[in-house]
């Protein structure tokens, strides 16, 4: 099992969003990053831990915790030409970008913001405090610690 944390505006698709999804699951799409799309189709797997993290807001912050329900597939808005996703250069026998199913597991009592993990000396080695504009991160065992106990989480969340 593997730790990550995943970049959203909440605007777009927040925690809540997930939480009123059917079944409290929903794709990850639109991941437009070769970096990511990679971690996406050849490093996450079902059973892995999610940080849901806030982005682009006046105080960006992990939110909640989500789990990997389905690996890595095709991401099939990329062949709709009307969707804000298309790319034109996609294609079923050429998918190049590629989702993960993602269920919401459980909120944080206080929202970690990104200037709280910023202040954490054991957090600076982050991709997020290293300013990454990658939307897919791995996370460290000992940062998901640091992190669940920052937002007052009990240490040991465990996949469903």
């Amino acid at each position: 099992m593997a730790y990550w944390l995943f970049k959203t505006e909440p605007g777009c698709f927040s925690f809540d969003d997930l939480h009123n999804r059917p079944q409290m699951t929903e794709p990850w799409d639109g991941v437009r990053n070769f970096q990511a799309r990679n971690f996406l189709r050849d490093t996450v797997v079902v059973g892995d831990l999610v940080l849901f993290y806030h982005s682009n807001i006046a105080e960006p912050a992990v939110v909640g915790i989500a789990e990997i329900v389905r690996a890595g597939y095709p991401d099939s808005t990329a062949r709709d030409p009307q969707g804000e996703h298309f790319d034109p250069k996609a294609s079923a026998a050429n998918p190049i970008w590629y989702l993960v199913d993602v269920r919401y597991r459980i909120p944080f009592p206080t929202p970690v913001t990104l200037g709280d993990i910023k202040n954490n000396p054991l957090l600076g080695d982050m991709p997020l405090v290293k300013r990454s504009r990658l939307s897919i991160q791995p996370v460290s065992d000992l940062e998901w610690q640091l992190i669940l106990t920052m937002g007052g989480l009990p240490e040991g969340i465990r996949p469903l």
